[in-house]
């Protein structure tokens, strides 16, 4: 069993930067792969970056070159650093874990809300 926890969000310019954490308890939390969702109102879940317990990093095309994950095992943490934010962008961000790779990410985050606006 792991929790997680996000924060970090907030409002923020078109253009601007933000990072999001997620900090993780309960479990070892190195041999979990790491992702993050968002939602925006009306839509569905969407993938937006994952980082495996390898390190291996991969990212949904929207977001490709401007968001890059990371994590930090000695912090239990996931990083998610945003950039060139665009309002399409403004969505409920979650920090999801999977134990096994070819599984769900079925531990979830309660939310973070990002807002692009001006």
């Amino acid at each position: 069993q792991v929790q997680l926890v996000e924060s970090g969000g907030g409002l923020v310019q078109p253009g601007g930067s933000l990072t999001l954490s997620c900090a993780a308890s309960g479990s070892v939390f190195n041999i979990y792969d790491m992702g993050w969702y968002r939602q925006a109102p009306g839509k569905q879940r969407e993938l937006v970056a994952t980082i495996t317990k390898g390190d291996i990093t991969a990212y949904a095309d929207p977001v490709k070159g401007r968001f890059t994950i990371s994590r930090d095992n000695t912090k239990k943490s996931v990083y998610l650093q945003m950039s060139s934010l665009l309002p399409e962008d403004t969505a409920v961000y979650y920090c999801a874990a999977r134990r096994k790779s070819w599984g769900q990410y079925d531990y979830w985050g309660q939310g973070t809300q990002v807002t692009v606006s001006s």
